[in-house]
């Protein structure tokens, strides 16, 4: 089967990647996850005292991230200088300070270069902000993802509860507020649907009819690619 490059980006909380792992599976392509990338660089320069950019830019040589399946929840987890990090860059703290790290250019620069020697081979899903617009400008299927602030830190709230974290509903809303203007404003690679990426408003949709829709769109896609003279 022809293989091609998926790029799903959108605001936080929009399940970017719960749909990028399905698709992965159902497809057998590698899921990538962007965002979890900058979350990794994040936690480091918290760890370290880094978050001024100065400080951070001379460790950057120092960050080695990679991505090795969990062979208990055959998933993609991100690990840190070697050491599994998955549990702790999904922490309230991470996501305060995760976009200020995201729109340092440097960082990007690194992360960019990364994400698309990832992607040489195809057969990627890649989730993120600009993943589309940036990473993979010529991916076959762009999605861009969003619903409300209220919907989305609703399920943010519920899913940091059920990891234990003791959280407010209004910090997390006012976090993915935050998040949202500093994402759409910084200067380099904001936030923005690509114009031949399909806008998925998923507030009122279940997660089976999201990914139903978006496999059927992959499938017509790889389709289309099989049937073109090459």
């Amino acid at each position: 089967m022809q293989k091609i490059n998926i790029a799903i980006d959108g605001y936080s909380s929009t399940g970017k990647s719960t749909l990028a792992r399905q698709l992965a599976a159902a497809l057998g392509y590698v899921y990538i996850d962007s965002g979890a990338m900058y979350r990794a660089v994040t936690l480091y320069a918290l760890q370290h005292d880094l978050l001024e950019p100065e400080k951070l830019l001379g460790k950057l040589a120092s960050i080695e991230l990679r991505f090795d399946l969990n062979p208990e929840n055959h998933k993609s987890e991100i690990h840190l200088n070697g050491k599994n990090v998955e549990k702790q860059i999904r922490s309230l703290e991470v996501s305060r300070k995760v976009s200020e790290i995201s729109a340092i250019a440097e960082v990007r620069h690194k992360l960019v270069a990364l994400q698309r020697s990832m992607g040489k081979e195809k057969g990627v899903v890649m989730d993120g902000r600009d993943i589309g617009t940036v990473v993979f400008p010529d991916a076959d299927l762009k999605i861009f993802m969003t619903a409300s602030p209220e919907i989305r830190a609703n399920r943010r709230y519920k899913e940091l509860l059920e990891k234990g974290d003791s959280v407010s509903y209004e910090a997390v809303l006012q976090n993915v507020r935050h998040r949202d203007n500093l994402d759409s404003t910084r200067e380099m690679s904001p936030l923005k649907k690509a114009d031949d990426a399909i806008e998925v408003d998923n507030s009122d949709m279940s997660l089976k009819e999201q990914f139903e829709r978006i496999h059927a769109h992959a499938l017509r896609v790889i389709a289309q690619k099989e049937k073109a003279p090459s």
